[in-house]
C-alpha cells in the first residue's frame, strides 16, 4: 500500500478533473460559471466516460484517492487527530517552543477553543474531503462495465469506501456531534445545504457503511504485501466493536471483537518479533499487530503546501524533541507528570513508559529554555520515529517523515474485547484478554496488587475493579497514541477526570487552564466558516 500511496497526488489531479471543496467540505462537480461558453476544456476526462471506459486500475485508483485525506496533516495549519485525542486530554500539554507557539492547539489544550480555531477547520475539511471521495467510488463503481473489473474486486473496492465513509463519520461525530448525512456526489448547489441528523441516526449510518463493508472485505491474509495497508474484514469488524462500545452496546461490542480474535489474523509482537516497541518502528508497519494504519512513506520530494502536497507524515517532526541530540524537531505534544506517574513502578517497572516517554536529562538537552515547556521536560517517542539503538533517524525531507500512524491495533481490538466482556458480566473474557496484554510486557495478571500514581493499588476479584484495571490499562498500553481523550468522554468521566488532573498539575500549566464546562465541552465547535458555508447548527455553548 506504501508504494500505491505513491501514486495518490497523480491520482486525485488525474480524477475528473470536476471536484474541489465546497459547502460542508464535501466534493462539488463543478458546471461552468458561463453557460454561453460551450467549447470543452482540452484534456479534461468528463466524469460518465471515467467510469464507463475505466478499467480496474481507474477503479482502484477512484478507491486509492479515498484514502488519502486520512494523510492530510496539513492544511493552512497542522491537523492531526492527536491535537485533540492527547492534548484535549490528561495525557498531553501542547508543547512546541513556548506558549505562543501553537496557539490555537493552546486553546484545545486548556479549553479555551473557539468556532474560529484553524486546526479544527482543517481537520473537518479533511475528513469531509475523504467522504465526499468515498462517496464518489460509492456511487460510480457499481455501474462500470461488467468486463471492465472482476466482480470480487468492484465488490471489495466498494467496500473499501464504505469502510472509509464510515471511518471519516466516526471521526467527525466524536469531534463535533451530529453531522448532516450526505451519502450522494454533491454535483449542484441545490445539494449543498442540508440539515443535521440525529446523532442516532449518524451511528446507524457509521453501522450500516461498516456492517456492508465487512461483508465485503478480504482478509488480511488474502492482500499481496503490496496492497497491505488497505481496509481488512478485521479491520471492518474492530471498527464495529469500537462503535457499538461507543454506543454502549456491550453485546454487539463483544460480538464484534470476538470476530477479530478468532480470526486469528493478528497476534501481539512478542519479545522474538520486537516487542511493544515494534509496532512505532518501520520493520513493524502493516505487521502481525497491526489492524488498520494511515500509510506513510518516505518522500524527500514533498513540500510545505497544503492538502495532498506529501506523502510523509508531518507527525515526526512535530512531535520529537527540540534538542538536536534527540532528533531536532518542533517539540509538541508532551506527555504529562500524570500520565509519567501512571505507569506500575512496583511491583515490576512497567517498561512501556520508558518507551512512551522520553525524560531526558539537562546533558541532553541542548537549549532548555526551548524544550521544557510549562516546567514539563518530556518527550513522546511513539511518532517520533526512533530506531532499536534509541537513536532518531533523519528525515528525507525536513519535515516530513515515513512512519505510518498506528490507528488499530491488536491490543486495542483486545482491551475493547475486555472491557465489552466487563460490562457484559463476562468477568473471566475479560480478564484474559486484559490479562495478554499485559503479559506481552511482563506484568501480573489480573487481580493484582502494584503502585501507580504513587498509591498501592490492591484490586480485587470484582466487576468494578476490573473495570478500574482495564481502563488503567487502555491508558498505559495506548499512551500517546490519541485515543485517550474520545476514551475519557466515552466513559462520561472527562470533567470530574480533567478537574482531578489540574489541581495536581504545576502551577505554570495552572495557570493556562480555562473551564472545562460539562454538556458543552465533550464536543468541539463547528468552524465558523462552515456554518457559514452550510447553515447548518452550532453546537450547544459555543
Amino acid at each position: 500500500m506504501k508504494a500505491l500511496y505513491k501514486k495518490l497526488t497523480a491520482i486525485a489531479a488525474g480524477l475528473p478533473a470536476l471536484m474541489t471543496v465546497a459547502g460542508c467540505g464535501t466534493l462539488m462537480l463543478l458546471a461552468s460559471c458561463n453557460d454561453w461558453l460551450e467549447e470543452e476544456t482540452p484534456g479534461v476526462t468528463k466524469l460518465n466516460d471515467y467510469f464507463t471506459a475505466g478499467s480496474q486500475s481507474a477503479a482502484e485508483d477512484v478507491v486509492n484517492s479515498a484514502y488519502a485525506p486520512l494523510q492530510w496533516e496539513f492544511g493552512d495549519t497542522y491537523c492531526a487527530e492527536w491535537f485533540i485525542g492527547d492534548i484535549a486530554s490528561d495525557d498531553a500539554l501542547k508543547g512546541g517552543q513556548n506558549l505562543a507557539d501553537g496557539l490555537q492547539y493552546l486553546d484545545i489544550d486548556n479549553f479555551k477553543v473557539q468556532a474560529d480555531n484553524s486546526m479544527l477547520l482543517d481537520y473537518w475539511r479533511a475528513q469531509w474531503s475523504g467522504v465526499a471521495r468515498a462517496n464518489l467510488a460509492i456511487t460510480e463503481l457499481p455501474y462500470m462495465s461488467g468486463d471492465s473489473i472482476a466482480s470480487d474486486v468492484r465488490s471489495r473496492l466498494i467496500a473499501e469506501a464504505r469502510f472509509l465513509r464510515a471511518y471519516y463519520y466516526f471521526r467527525l461525530v466524536r469531534v463535533f456531534g451530529a453531522m448532516p448525512i450526505i451519502d450522494f456526489v454533491v454535483n449542484s448547489s441545490s445539494k449543498w445545504h442540508k440539515d443535521r441528523a440525529s446523532l442516532d441516526e449518524n451511528y446507524t449510518f457509521i453501522l450500516d457503511d461498516l456492517l456492508a463493508a465487512e461483508t465485503g472485505l478480504w482478509v488480511k491474509s488474502r492482500y499481496a504485501d503490496e496492497d497491505l495497508g488497505r481496509a481488512t474484514k478485521g479491520a471492518a469488524q474492530a471498527m464495529l466493536a469500537k462503535v457499538y462500545l461507543t454506543r454502549h452496546d456491550y453485546a454487539q461490542a463483544k460480538t464484534w471483537a470476538k470476530k477479530v480474535i478468532d480470526s486469528h489474523e493478528y497476534t501481539l509482537f512478542g519479545a522474538a518479533h520486537g516487542g511493544y516497541y515494534q509496532n512505532f518502528t518501520l520493520d513493524g508497519e502493516n505487521g502481525a499487530e497491526s489492524v488498520f494504519e494511515i500509510q506513510y512513506m518516505d518522500d524527500d520530494m514533498s513540500d510545505y503546501g497544503g492538502f495532498g502536497y506529501t506523502r510523509g507524515s508531518f507527525s515526526q517532526i512535530l512531535t520529537r524533541s527540540r534538542s538536536s541530540n534527540m532528533g531536532g524537531g518542533w517539540g509538541f505534544n508532551h506527555p504529562t507528570q500524570n500520565l509519567y506517574d501512571e505507569y506500575e513502578t512496583a511491583p515490576t517497572l512497567d517498561p512501556r513508559r520508558d518507551l512512551t516517554i522520553l525524560n531526558p536529562t539537562d546533558a541532553e538537552m541542548t537549549n532548555p529554555e526551548e524544550e521544557v515547556y510549562l516546567g514539563n521536560r518530556y518527550i513522546s517517542n511513539k511518532l517520533a520515529w526512533r530506531n532499536s539503538s534509541g537513536t532518531f533517524p533523519k528525515l528525507s525531507h525536513d519535515a516530513r517523515g515515513p512512519l505510518n500512524n498506528r490507528q488499530i491495533r491488536y491490543s486495542d481490538v483486545l482491551l475493547i474485547y475486555a472491557e465489552a466482556c466487563c460490562e457484559s458480566g463476562d468477568l473471566t473474557a475479560a480478564k484474559s484478554a486484559l490479562n495478554e496484554v499485559r503479559s506481552r510486557v511482563g506484568l501480573a495478571d489480573f487481580p493484582y496488587t502494584a503502585t501507580y500514581q504513587g498509591t498501592v493499588h490492591a484490586f480485587a476479584d470484582n466487576q468494578a475493579d476490573l473495570r478500574t484495571a482495564i481502563r488503567h490499562e487502555r491508558r498505559v498500553e495506548l499512551a500517546m497514541e490519541g485515543h485517550r481523550w474520545f476514551d475519557l468522554v466515552r466513559w462520561g468521566i472527562a470533567k470530574q477526570t480533567l478537574d482531578a488532573y489540574i489541581a495536581k498539575e504545576s502551577a505554570e500549566v495552572r495557570d493556562q487552564w480555562g473551564f472545562f464546562q460539562e454538556g458543552k465541552n465533550e464536543l468541539f465547535p463547528i468552524p465558523t466558516k462552515e456554518l457559514e458555508l452550510s447553515g447548518i447548527e452550532q453546537n450547544p455553548g459555543y
